[in-house]
């Protein structure tokens, strides 16, 4: 099967730091893939690479036939960036949501702005998509108004509403409350079961286990685990996986 994401030789440094050291991995069409490691490993710059809102130095990123090559300038290279970055929805740690302008306003302003669509057809997506994440009755709701975990999913169907073909999820449940932490999981769960291609940088163990076709584990810009939940948690190759996973076991003690 043809891959839908692939990383090839990507490198990316932050000056004299070098944050991500040669990463190559494919992702098949509708597999979700659970990012995990310490902080400060890349998780987070590699997920904001796939999809050039940081810019890699070295290396490959080709996301539903769009090929970019690091590295590149002018006109033409801009276009392919936009035209990869249509491919894939972003959710952040933090919800980035316009305060002035309600649940609906958020979700439809990328159909709108980025995509040319009109209001009235935009506005129908984003009804769909609000009421997909279970917030068909707040399209209303100015997001001062909304739980963290409701402008989590108001930003997650704003994702939806562009259509990807890639979901990349940043630590999407870090900035909540622990009671709020499941509604954003269900309705990660309900992209899985739908067959939506998921990439997610996460310390949720159990969604790992449970819902990630396949495990990336990345220690020092690097990727040094990377097989099925079974494999990686219950049998991990490297050293610095075991600790990392020990020192979680431990915490949920």
């Amino acid at each position: 099967m043809t891959a839908i994401v692939e990383v090839n030789g990507l490198n990316k440094y932050f000056d004299a730091l070098h944050v991500l050291k040669d990463i190559s991995f494919a992702v098949a069409p509708a597999e979700v893939i659970c990012i995990i490691g310490p902080s400060g490993s890349g998780k987070s710059t590699l997920l904001r690479c796939i999809n050039f809102l940081e810019q890699p130095d070295i290396g490959t990123i080709t996301v539903n036939g769009v090929e970019v090559k690091a590295g590149g300038s002018g006109r033409a290279y801009k276009q392919k960036i936009h035209d990869l970055r249509l491919q894939t929805g972003m959710v952040f740690q933090s919800f980035n949501l316009f305060p002035h302008m309600t649940a609906l306003g958020n979700v439809i302003e990328g159909p709108v702005t980025v995509k040319g669509m009109s209001v009235k057809e935009a506005t129908e997506i984003g009804a769909h998509f609000l009421e997909k994440v279970g917030l068909g009755h707040k399209q209303e709701s100015y997001p001062s108004r909304l739980s963290g975990g409701q402008q989590q999913r108001v930003a997650i169907a704003r994702a939806l509403a562009m259509q990807p073909k890639v979901m990349l999820f940043d630590e999407p449940t870090s900035a909540l409350d622990p009671e709020l932490i499941g509604e954003v999981l269900g309705v990660m769960q309900q992209l899985v079961e739908e067959g939506m291609t998921m990439l997610t940088v996460t310390h949720e163990m159990g969604f790992a286990r449970r819902f990630a076709h396949r495990i990336l584990f990345m220690n020092e810009g690097r990727i040094i685990e990377n097989g099925s939940p079974d494999q990686v948690f219950d049998n991990p190759k490297d050293e610095r996986t075991k600790i990392f996973l020990g020192a979680i076991s431990r915490l949920g003690e």
